[in-house]
């Protein structure tokens, strides 16, 4: 994976994405002195069949700020595009544009834009409208005549910095990140999203994070050197 980056942008539909995708790599990196920041396009309000939308909203919200600040990150910002109903088109892809200028990232993450996971689970439409969003947003924040008004009305000036977009949770992985200092720490992020779990399944939430979460690292461990990696499918820019 490169490493000669100092900041970094992670781009995902719902609370939650990147504790299954790549907290422990974010842990890494933020040890490392990296920067890191979240932005969530939607609150992951339609993410909790008991709880209303207008509640589950800000709970969504506190628990990913609990879970981004486990792993060293400060800065998570909100969309507010509808949970469940985010579209691909030129208003997400101006939405993300802006936050590239305004982060200047070198190193741009989202989410597994494909139609499936592996090919046997369907992908959520929100996951596939933000990673082709963000793949396409990369390029659209340096170009200054796309979405001019991000210059003049809002004083962003293009950033054609981004030398790589890392699609997480990804089947067709290119790079990865050592997961064996973070690990614990992607353990402990995914569970401050309490609510969301306990609404998801009967198991107990730490046997259900740290099966999932350190499974999953050490199910590439062969490929990757012997070690639990985070892996990454990554885009050169």
């Amino acid at each position: 994976m490169p490493e000669d980056w100092q900041r970094a942008l992670a781009v995902v539909a719902h609370p939650d994405d990147l504790e299954y995708g790549c907290a422990a790599a974010v842990a890494a990196w933020t040890d490392a002195g990296k920067d890191v920041a979240y932005l969530l396009v939607s609150r992951g309000e339609a993410g909790i069949d008991g709880i209303e939308p207008e509640v589950c909203g800000p709970l969504r919200e506190r628990e990913q700020r609990a879970s981004a600040a486990v792993v060293g990150v400060d800065t998570v910002e909100f969309l507010d595009h509808r949970d469940g109903v985010i579209e691909y088109g030129t208003a997400l892809r101006r939405d993300i544009a802006a936050a590239v200028r305004r982060h200047r990232p070198e190193l741009l993450i989202t989410l597994n834009h494909r139609d499936t996971f592996g090919g046997t689970a369907w992908n959520t439409p929100d996951h596939r409208a933000v990673g082709r969003a963000a793949l396409d947003a990369a390029g659209d924040a340096g170009n200054r005549w796309i979405f001019p008004e991000l210059t003049t009305g809002a004083g962003l000036e293009p950033w054609g910095g981004v030398r790589w977009v890392a699609v997480a949770a990804t089947t067709s992985p290119t790079h990865a990140v050592d997961a064996t200092p973070g690990l614990e720490r992607s353990v402990r992020s995914l569970l401050c999203h309490r609510a969301y779990i306990e609404g998801l399944t009967d198991e107990d939430p730490e046997t259900y994070c740290r099966t999932f979460l350190v499974g999953n690292a050490h199910a590439l461990a062969d490929r990757f050197g012997g070690r639990p990696a985070v892996p990454f499918e990554v885009f050169p820019r």
